[in-house]
């Protein structure tokens, strides 16, 4: 599965990714939290600040013993084992959604440099991986490489590695459980689609005729001759 999409869970502002269930998960096969920092290769300090962010928004994860005769130690609540259920039938959303939709446009290589190139295709340029020595190629890029955008919050162009971006009009949402696929019209002869969280949807007012911008990494899209 591709893990560009930013599948998350939220509560009072504070985003659950794939980053903390694998320290969750991590804490749980090696019982310490310690322990856990040193297998993934992350400071203590931080892994400890980042239980603490998550109990605060999602309640108790994490059961500390001190040390004693029978040593410290740490393990899952019931709440963890719950939170990191509902992150995997997100992830599980997201993957099946994502291996059926992808956007398509035809462009043309403009530029390259290394894997890297701009192509122009019927939407504007677009910076993505490109085959050698094709000038005529096609952009597949799928809906879970795509975020969407309040027009007036979107990251400062040097703040984020997502490069590509497109202002558009949302034309269709189709809810899930769960997630909801997002249809946006850019302009283009096929829109682009991405998938989205309930609650972002919620937070971005996302229903026909919302304006947004649509972003993606130029690492997330690939071009194929064609």
């Amino acid at each position: 599965m591709n893990e560009e999409f930013a599948a998350q869970l939220r509560a009072d502002d504070v985003e659950f990714a794939s980053r903390d269930a694998t320290l969750l998960r991590t804490i749980d096969d090696v019982g310490s939290l310690h322990e856990a920092a040193d297998v993934l290769g992350r400071s203590y300090s931080r892994c400890h600040q980042r239980v603490t962010a998550l109990e605060e928004a999602f309640g108790t994860l994490v059961e500390r013993q001190r040390g004693g005769s029978g040593g410290g130690g740490s393990t899952l609540t019931d709440r963890a084992r719950e939170l990191l259920a509902r992150f995997d039938r997100l992830r599980e959303g997201y993957s099946s959604v994502a291996e059926t939709t992808e956007a398509v446009l035809d462009g043309t290589v403009e530029e390259r440099s290394g894997e890297l190139g701009i192509v122009d295709t019927e939407a504007g340029e677009v910076r993505a991986i490109t085959p050698p020595d094709v000038d005529a190629v096609q952009i597949s890029l799928r809906a879970d490489a795509v975020t969407l955008h309040d027009p007036a919050d979107v990251p400062k162009a040097g703040s984020t590695s997502a490069r590509n971006r497109f202002e558009g009009t949302v034309t269709d949402v189709e809810r899930g459980e769960s997630i909801s696929q997002v249809t946006v019209d850019v302009d283009a002869p096929a829109p682009l689609f991405a998938l989205v969280t309930e609650e972002s949807r919620e937070r971005l007012a996302l229903e026909p005729g919302r304006q947004v911008v649509a972003s993606f990494k130029a690492t997330a899209t690939r071009a194929t001759p064609r």
